[in-house]
């Protein structure tokens, strides 16, 4: 029988007795780190014994958790204090984040319903904004809720009748929100209150007087209907448990949604995260107590639909890797439907119809384009983006005349605009004051052969003339997983890292949908290690290229981005001088067992296949770090309130990279009891978190010296 240890060898002394002084840059010192025991608990994964030194610290409610919790955030808190010029990165981040921002609106007649948020405050509030040229009234405001800042609320639907709105209440950056209803001609917030839970759609039903949600528990996903004035828990149960004789698994997650002509309830059930199959069914709202007929049903294939003047219209990767969209016909296998846009040598990264027109936005090079059609399938022009950036899917009805959408770039904050769908014209509808002079800086696309001879394209943003020559810091950020397009988008973070004569690199790793499905297939399960092929092979090009050298290089990642930052301290720390790992996934055999961590087995599978845990346990980070002196600095980033990636993976990661590392290098836990996954902390929680991670990263990249907005450095 085979045996490992998480550490690489089994420890059973506490992991500060073998660390040494610890040495940031500028002059910072630490204290060895807090003290952590050792306590090996073996597992038996197919015949092979693994030692986890940490396990007690899956136990976050346990006393002995929360002092460690406790003194590693001392601890960090002692550098940052020491960090000199954190006070000018709060007060740089200050003027970048705290202005006004607004969300793309939906529209009802004349009205328009949006979050919106000025400067100077913490949260966005819910406003409707009166006619075009009409006044913003705030219908929401988080701030009297609640005196935490870290409550922010939500759109969730809005009734066709403009009179009633559905809005969600989250608490700090948790996945669980609870559900309220406004009448928005009283002002009164209604009696129909849904207890925080999961909630992953919400609809109203065509005539107002009640709405559908589906919400994901330990059942799994269920869809209910609630009446308004009626008790939550008479909600009947519309959809779930199994279908067509099929069981539906805790990992099947539904979307429900009324057809804007209020004919249709429909649900699309995606099976798994990401999805390798997805079911499309309806109800007709016309009838009484109709049963749910079937669009489509058991491909193992992706399929969205929207329905439109009295005809289903399905995009899908169907024969079509990067994608397609057909007009559908119920009761008949899509070989039968009728193309309608066909697969193109581009994918296509979002589609929808506003104004009887389908909006395509294809990924050119990982560059948006956008092209627009009849519903019979012709040619009806393109919509024009400003250089090189990202923009948001078209936001609308099929039957409103006008659409909206968001550009925004690495370099250009978002500009939300109104789209003419008969004329072509196109208006701001917001664009928020950012101090940040554009047209000082540039970005370009190159590409870097990975270690397969894959050809992998990367975004290089700095200011122009910036020098080419080594000496220069660069923070690379990636991601690589889940189908998910990694697109240039506005990030004060990055801008100030710009601002401050930094280079920034998004490469577009293998795993993302930047390619179509085969981009994304070629780093599933056992090709895993090619996201981190490619990631390393965009650091050596970034090296060879001299925009940086290994003692400037800083990287970032969140979520499935921490997997692969934790891949990188483990396979290639000599590569970087700097790692931000935020809520981040690492223990990869024991991923599954905690909150939705089951959902994800369709992207890397599960040690609980033989098969499956031979390429697990090569890359995953917990299982392979060991003793050796070339680790960067490091600072692990979650919080209680990340109901999505469970934050064991950096209290367990944290206490063992402190024991094995002799570099001397800081190794730091930034743990918050109100941060989380999802967004939805107050501006000011946000600008000291990223004020924390800033500051780390380029005081432990080179020279401390920051820009000020006058240009003069700070010593």
């Amino acid at each position: 029988m085979k045996s490992i240890a998480a550490a690489g060898f089994v420890l059973f002394v506490v992991s500060s007795a073998m660390c040494q002084t610890i040495r940031g840059r500028d002059g910072i010192t630490l204290p060895t780190p807090p003290p952590v025991n050792a306590d090996p608990v073996t597992d038996n994964y197919s015949g092979t014994r693994v030692v986890d030194n940490y396990r007690w610290l899956e136990d976050a409610k346990s006393t002995a958790t929360r002092d460690f919790i406790d003194a590693e955030n001392a601890h960090t808190n002692r550098y940052m204090k020491q960090a000199r010029i954190r006070q000018q990165v709060v007060d740089d981040l200050t003027d970048l984040e705290n202005v006004s921002a607004a969300d793309r609106p939906r529209q009802r007649g004349e009205n328009f319903f949006l979050r919106k948020r000025l400067a100077g405050e913490q949260q966005y509030s819910i406003y409707m904004r009166m006619g075009w040229t009409g006044k913003d009234k705030r219908l929401v405001d988080p701030a009297q809720l609640s005196t935490d800042t870290n409550i922010s609320v939500h759109i969730e639907d809005v009734s066709r009748d403009g009179k009633l709105l559905i809005y969600s209440v989250q608490e700090g950056g948790a996945d669980d929100t609870s559900l309220h209803v406004l009448n928005v001609v009283t002002g009164k917030t209604l009696e129909d209150e849904l207890p925080i839970a999961r909630y992953v759609s919400l609809s109203f039903a065509p005539n107002g007087a009640s709405f559908y949600y589906a919400r994901n528990d330990k059942q799994g996903t269920l869809l209910y209907q609630h009446i308004l004035g009626t008790r939550v828990a008479r909600d009947a149960l519309i959809f779930g448990h199994e279908y067509r004789d099929e069981l539906l698994t805790r990992s099947d997650l539904f979307d429900a949604f009324v057809t804007d002509d209020g004919h249709y309830l429909v649900v699309e059930i995606a099976r798994g995260v990401p999805a390798k199959r997805e079911d499309i069914v309806y109800r007709d709202l016309t009838k009484p107590n109709a049963p749910f007929d079937v669009l489509v049903w058991g491909l193992e294939s992706r399929f969205t639909t929207i329905y439109a003047k009295g005809a289903w219209y399905v995009k899908t990767d169907y024969h079509a890797p990067n994608g397609c969209i057909m007009k559908a016909d119920p009761g008949v296998m899509p070989e039968a439907w009728i193309p309608i846009v066909p697969e193109g040598p581009n994918a296509i990264d979002e589609w929808t119809i506003v104004g009887g027109k389908i909006y395509v936005s294809r990924l050119k090079d990982v560059k948006t384009e956008t092209a627009v059609y009849q519903l019979d399938g012709k040619a009806a022009g393109t919509v024009e983006y400003e250089g090189i950036g990202s923009a948001s899917r078209m936001e609308g009805r099929t039957t409103d005349r006008y659409g909206y959408y968001e550009f925004k770039s690495f370099i250009l904050p978002p500009t939300l605009c109104r789209l003419d769908t008969v004329t072509g014209k196109k208006d701001v509808f917001f664009q928020p004051k950012v101090p940040f002079d554009s047209t000082q800086y540039e970005i370009r696309q190159v590409f870097f052969k990975s270690k397969d001879g894959t050809n992998v394209p990367m975004f290089i943003a700095g200011k122009k003339g910036l020098k080419q020559d080594g000496s220069e810091r660069l923070l690379m950020t990636g991601y690589g997983g889940f189908n998910l397009s990694e697109l240039p988008t506005w990030n004060p973070q990055w801008a100030w890292w710009l601002e401050q004569g930094g280079w920034f690199a998004l490469p577009n790793l293998r795993g993302g949908g930047e390619y179509g499905e085969n981009w994304h297939e070629q780093a599933m399960f056992e090709k895993k290690q090619n996201v981190f092929d490619d990631f390393f092979a965009a650091a050596e090009y970034l090296i060879e290229n001299k925009y940086t050298s290994p003692e400037h290089f800083a990287i970032t990642g969140r979520s499935n981005g921490g997997l692969l930052m934790g891949a990188a301290i483990t396979e290639r720390p000599e590569l970087f001088s700097a790692v931000l790992c935020g809520y981040p996934l690492l223990d990869m055999l024991r991923y599954q067992k905690f909150l939705v961590g089951s959902y994800w087995v369709t992207e890397y599978g599960s040690s609980d296949s033989a098969k499956q845990l031979k390429y697990l346990m090569k890359y995953s980070p917990y299982q392979n770090a060991k003793v050796r002196s070339d680790y960067p600095a490091i600072l692990f980033f979650t919080g209680d309130s990340d109901t999505r990636v469970d934050p064991l993976h950096a209290r367990k990661m944290t206490a063992l990279m402190q024991t094995v590392s002799r570099s001397g290098r800081p190794i730091l836990l930034h743990y918050s009891v109100n941060g989380g996954h999802s967004a939805g902390v107050s501006v000011d929680q946000q600008i000291q978190d990223d004020a924390d991670q800033l500051t780390f990263l380029w005081t432990e990249t080179g020279p401390v010296a920051i820009k000020t907005k006058n240009a003069t450095p700070i010593q």
